[in-house]
């Protein structure tokens, strides 16, 4: 069903904070929408504005997480993160990143890749 689908991505996304947080990272916005953009995570690190798109899955048997991640879907995201920059007046350098969840609550497997993508020139 949705809903469980939405937990289930719910949950992921609290793995992905809580190692991010490990990491050293600040979590500044989970979720942050601005219209009908939105991103998964805003995180604060080294001078350095992350943004991560958060794939969960419950196994890698269909495609990989990161394939989900596609041209549009990227464009969405750098729209997402200049309306993020402008609303609060930043001035750092902005950093894609994709963090891969894989597997059941309580026994995740989590990659971070960093730097996945970077804006397009359209």
């Amino acid at each position: 069903t949705m809903a469980e689908h939405n937990i289930f991505g719910k949950e992921g996304e609290e793995a992905a904070v809580g190692y991010l947080e490990k990491q050293g990272y600040i979590i500044r916005h989970r979720n942050w929408r601005r219209g009908h953009l939105e991103l998964d995570i805003v995180a604060f690190k080294d001078d350095e504005l992350i943004v991560a798109e958060v794939k969960t899955r419950r196994n890698t048997d269909f495609a990989q997480p990161e394939a989900a991640v596609d041209k549009r879907k990227i464009r969405r995201t750098v729209s997402a993160a200049d309306a993020y920059i402008r609303y609060f007046q930043l001035d750092t350098p902005v950093r894609f990143d994709i963090i891969t969840v894989v597997g059941e609550k309580g026994n995740f497997c989590i990659e971070h890749i960093r730097e996945a993508f970077f804006p397009p020139m359209w």
